[in-house]
């Protein structure tokens, strides 16, 4: 494609394999990301959309090919430099990981803080976080008191605090209600109109048919185009 270099591109995966021993859990894979693009990663359970997710933010390795994630190649990042790089992203999961013993304010703050942020700064940041979700009111109650929805939330909350120019969501209404997984989507596309850059992997399609968005298909680790797309 002429243009191709003028193209603003935030990730590159040049034919990426990740093994675990003797088993591969993907397969030669090439995708392109366009900064502020919003994606779905679809796939049945054990596609591997979690793995490639894990990629990106270097949770796990790569065994064989190249990620360039804002111009830095993970496969030449210093070890130094990976808290640097992670700082880019932004990550939600089904599971939530809120700390149970810490409040709503605490979870939230935590990004901050292991920044050296100003705790003047963190007060203000948490308060606005939290007001954009919806859970501003809830700042002094803990995790386990909330709602599945309510929980989601502040985990949003949290991954947004430090302003990523990368949200990665990794099944993120999977353990929600109908109702509450659309509100939690309608949330984050909040912050893709901010500006971030949004990969959310499902295997809700009616979800996608109702928000939107391109979509990447896994189908036993390896990229898939069923032959009713275009």
């Amino acid at each position: 494609m002429s243009d191709e270099n003028n193209v603003n591109y935030l990730i590159r995966m040049f034919h990426v394999y990740r093994r675990y021993g003797n088993k591969t859990a993907l397969f030669d894979i090439n995708i392109d990301v366009k900064k502020n693009e919003f994606i779905y990663v679809t796939g049945p359970s054990g596609a591997g959309k979690s793995t490639l997710l894990k990629l990106l933010y270097i949770g796990e390795p790569i065994s064989e090919g190249q990620i360039i994630v804002d111009g830095v190649n993970l496969t030449r990042i210093s070890k130094n430099k990976i808290p640097l790089l992670r700082r880019k992203f932004g990550i939600i999961f089904q599971e939530f990981k809120l700390i149970p013993t810490k409040t709503v304010f605490e979870n939230v703050a935590l990004v901050l803080e292991a920044s050296d942020r100003p705790k003047r700064f963190i007060q203000k940041k948490v308060s606005s976080m939290l007001r954009a979700v919806g859970m501003e009111d809830r700042q002094n109650s803990f995790p386990l008191s909330l709602s599945g929805g309510e929980q989601q939330r502040v985990a949003i909350a949290r991954a947004v605090a430090g302003d990523p120019k990368i949200i990665l969501a990794d099944e993120p209404t999977g353990s929600l209600d109908e109702e509450s997984a659309e509100q939690v989507i309608e949330l984050i596309k909040g912050f893709h109109s901010r500006g971030s850059t949004i990969i959310i992997t499902t295997h809700d399609t009616k979800l996608i048919r109702k928000t939107g968005g391109r979509m990447i298909h896994l189908k036993q680790g390896r990229l898939w185009f069923p032959s009713n797309q275009g």
